[in-house]
């Protein structure tokens, strides 16, 4: 068996040309900005590939460059007076911060209704509530792919390995609201590899790359690796050992080419929702409307990286 290719690239330019679409045909222009610190090479790439993507699909997008040595108070203004723009229908301030930045303290600043990256706490307990709210990108994507692969979520056994706020957590509450029956794995877990075997749905998030191998796999399972980890060489490699894992599996992401194009058009996608949504135009939903495209009416209750 040779696995098929959830190609997150693909999708990502039809979620991206739907998204543009949809905004040509507003009377405004959703407003995105991103907020970056420093020039870490991988956050340069990341926001340039985002405002990018942004602007190719008509959004109103601008990059805020702050120096490496910014007071964190020097970036919670900038953030304040973004919150305070009505021209600001998204913020996304981009990590990893500067050590003498507390990450936290800044994500909490961001209105909970700007905030396009879905941490802010507001925005992460109304998504393990169940209720309306932004939700964070990436696996808002990879339940995207899902739902386009076809795979049927309702019931199956599904592992998240990592539970980091960003991914790990956020996808087993969408996971659970789709009906799946989810396990969660992390540092403190016994068994990781026949947990994994027993998974007909795996989403390795854990920052180490080839850690889950390939005899992890049950055959025909669904492998997303939201892993990415640069090699000495510098090509990027995922946490899944692809080659042995694609043997086994049914369906499997690459990478780079799975997850990453899809976190950046939901990123966009989370924009326009949050200025529909501060417009009165539409209402935000549940699990960022995600997880029900996976569940049947009767089924749906509107339910709503490290290994840590």
């Amino acid at each position: 068996m040779t696995a098929r290719l959830l190609d997150g690239k693909a999708a990502g330019a039809r979620l991206r040309a739907a998204l543009g679409a949809r905004v040509a045909g507003l009377g405004f222009r959703p407003g995105l900005r991103v907020v970056r610190v420093g020039d870490d090479p991988a956050s340069v790439v990341y926001v340039r590939s985002k405002d990018r993507a942004a602007k190719e699909a008509g959004f109103d997008s601008e990059t805020i460059l702050l120096p490496e040595d910014v007071p964190e108070d020097g970036l919670l203004e900038v953030v304040r007076r973004l919150n305070a723009d009505p021209a600001v229908d998204g913020i996304l301030v981009q990590l990893p911060l500067p050590k003498h930045i507390d990450p936290q303290r800044v994500l909490e600043a961001v209105d909970p209704a700007k905030d396009v990256d879905g941490f802010h706490p507001v925005n992460a307990g109304r998504l393990a509530a169940g209720l309306p709210g932004l939700v964070p990108c990436t696996p808002k994507g990879v339940m995207h792919l899902l739902a386009k692969a076809g795979v049927a979520l309702s019931g199956a056994r599904a592992v998240v390995l990592g539970r980091s706020a960003i991914v790990g957590r956020p996808m087993a509450a969408l996971l659970l609201a789709a009906d799946a029956t989810v396990t969660m794995l992390h540092s403190r877990s016994r068994d990781i590899a026949e947990e994994c075997r027993r998974a007909e749905v795996l989403v390795a998030a854990v920052g180490r790359e080839a850690m889950v191998r390939g005899d992890w796999i049950a055959p025909g399972a669904v492998v997303v690796d939201v892993g990415i980890n640069r090699r000495a060489d510098g090509k990027l490699a995922g946490d899944v050992e692809f080659e042995a894992a694609r043997e086994r599996a049914g369906w499997i992401t690459p990478v780079p080419g799975g997850v990453g194009p899809m976190t950046i058009a939901c990123l966009l996608e989370n924009t326009l929702e949050a200025a529909l949504a501060r417009r009165g135009a539409t209402e935000l939903q549940p699990n960022g409307g995600v997880a029900e495209e996976h569940a049947t009416p009767e089924e749906s209750y509107g339910h709503g990286p490290g290994l840590a």
